[in-house]
């Protein structure tokens, strides 16, 4: 490829989605069941792309609920106190031990009568009066029981009870955080550029690849790396353009869209007999309008020729020339 400028500052670059390219795992390891997009589907926020086995989240979930619905039930028991029907049963034994009261202090009575005529014994006298402290002592917790069936349930039970409720409550929306976790979404709109996942296979975290890719590719990016050496020579309001690998006579125009001030270790190589693997790169993203020209698809490798003013450095402007293409040194 042969640069349109006069002075020139060539590095190589490479296609990617707008939205650079999404690489998607799962954060459960699983089985996959469905694999739910294909290759050039275009996919909306919260679309589905595959799922994993639900079975046993799906049964720990129906423990869940039932356990769930036994804490509700429970505090509506607990609300709902007293029952109407145990309350003639209360008020039936406080009428008992108020009779057996009664009949105690009578026998008392003729206990203490007896024994002050001599006929009955001081012993006969004492256990009469025990046996009518045992009946006070059984209507008074008869009444008690009473009261404490009329006042219904304690509050702090009704606290303990609804905490149990909202603790199985939490416990299915883990369950069924979980099993939405087992559905992989897409976090952003764009197209499935690549799927390396079938129906039966195992997916580890992380795996081994990208199991869907994504990206928006209304508009392309190419990403262009500038060879270390080669930075100071680098303006972003200079013109650049690029040409695809073998398809030399198309020209595509680049805007500027953004630096990443990070020079990062050069990872997308040439295969250039002068590239060295130890080159550092600045990565500059351009933005290409492919709008009637021959489509380019992400991933492909692009020759970007950089406008820069000439320079007087003892030898001719030439000496800027393609020889630094693709990064080399």
């Amino acid at each position: 490829a042969r640069s349109p400028f006069a002075d020139t500052l060539a590095a190589s670059g490479v296609v990617e989605a707008q939205t650079e390219n999404i690489a998607v795992g799962s954060l459960t390891p699983g089985v996959v069941t469905k694999v739910l997009v294909t290759v050039g589907e275009q996919v909306t926020t919260g679309t589905p792309l595959f799922q994993l086995d639900d079975r046993q989240l799906l049964a720990e979930r129906a423990v869940k609920q039932a356990a769930l619905l036994q804490a509700k039930s429970e505090l509506i028991r607990k609300q709902a106190e007293p029952r109407r029907e145990e309350v003639p049963l209360k008020e039936a034994a406080v009428a008992e031990a108020r009779s057996g009261v009664d009949l105690a202090r009578d026998a008392y009575r003729r206990a203490e009568e007896t024994f002050a005529k001599k006929v009955t014994t001081e012993q006969d006298l004492i256990t009469k009066r025990d046996e009518l402290k045992s009946a006070e002592a059984r209507l008074e917790q008869a009444e008690a029981d009473l009261d404490l069936l009329e006042a219904g349930s304690w509050s702090y039970d009704i606290d303990v009870s609804q905490a149990a409720v909202a603790k199985a409550e939490a416990e299915v929306a883990k369950v069924e955080s979980d099993l939405d976790r087992l559905i992989v979404r897409a976090l952003v709109a764009g197209e499935v550029l690549q799927v390396n996942v079938r129906p039966g296979e195992y997916v580890g975290t992380p795996p081994g690849e990208p199991l869907v890719v994504l990206g928006d590719v209304d508009r392309l990016h190419v990403r262009v790396d500038i060879d270390e050496f080669d930075i100071a020579r680098f303006s972003p309001d200079a013109a650049a353009s690029a040409v695809p690998r073998g398809s030399l006579q198309e020209r595509y125009p680049l805007e500027f869209f953004r630096v990443e001030p990070f020079v990062v270790p050069k990872r997308s190589l040439t295969g250039d007999n002068t590239e060295r693997v130890d080159t550092r790169v600045l990565q500059v993203i351009y933005t290409c309008d492919p709008r009637g020209r021959p489509p380019l698809y992400v991933g492909q490798q692009m020759e970007v020729f950089i406008e820069t003013p000439g320079e007087d450095l003892g030898e001719p402007a030439a000496s800027h020339s393609l020889s630094n293409a693709g990064g080399g040194t």
